[in-house]
């Protein structure tokens, strides 16, 4: 019986590479010299520093930029909060993997109502799309990525 997973999964090592990027466009800017500010990776999500507000939009903006580049989606940055420390101003953004319970329901919620000839089951942190013909599981795909979701989805394991 064809079949396919949606997940939400971001490649890791782009985002080093996107962290990466940032550092360097981050050296070379004329308004971020002799300023404190940087941006840090680790193993759940990335913290950026500066020492005043709209320099920590801008350190934002220039991430989203090197993640655009590099083809993650923004969705998948998710801020935690920020917190000022003595001089700084640090924001900590989570990097979202996975789909959790309740956007997994919507999820299958949004399948049922389009009232497509496939089934969609919660097998953890993946959805599992499956129907007899292939092209329900496209039109199923279609409708998901028409859909305004806060979180990115990717189609893999599709088996015909």
């Amino acid at each position: 019986m064809p079949s396919f997973d949606i997940v939400s999964e971001i490649d890791m090592h782009e985002v080093t590479n996107a962290v990466d990027q940032a550092r360097r466009d981050l050296g070379n800017r004329w308004d971020f010299k002799n300023v404190d500010a940087d941006i840090e990776q680790d193993e759940k999500g990335i913290t950026i520093s500066a020492p005043e507000e709209f320099q920590l939009e801008q350190l934002m903006d220039m991430l989203r930029m090197a993640f655009a580049k590099r083809n993650i989606d923004g969705r998948a940055l998710s801020e935690d909060g920020d917190s000022k420390a003595g001089k700084l101003v640090k924001q900590h953004l989570l990097l979202k993997q996975g789909i959790e319970t309740d956007m997994a329901k919507k999820i299958v919620k949004l399948i049922k109502d389009a009232k497509l000839k496939v089934q969609a089951s919660i097998q953890g942190d993946k959805v599992r799309v499956t129907g007899k013909k292939r092209d329900d599981l496209q039109a199923a795909m279609a409708m998901l990525r028409e859909t305004e979701l806060d979180i990115p989805l990717q189609f893999n394991n599709f088996r015909d």
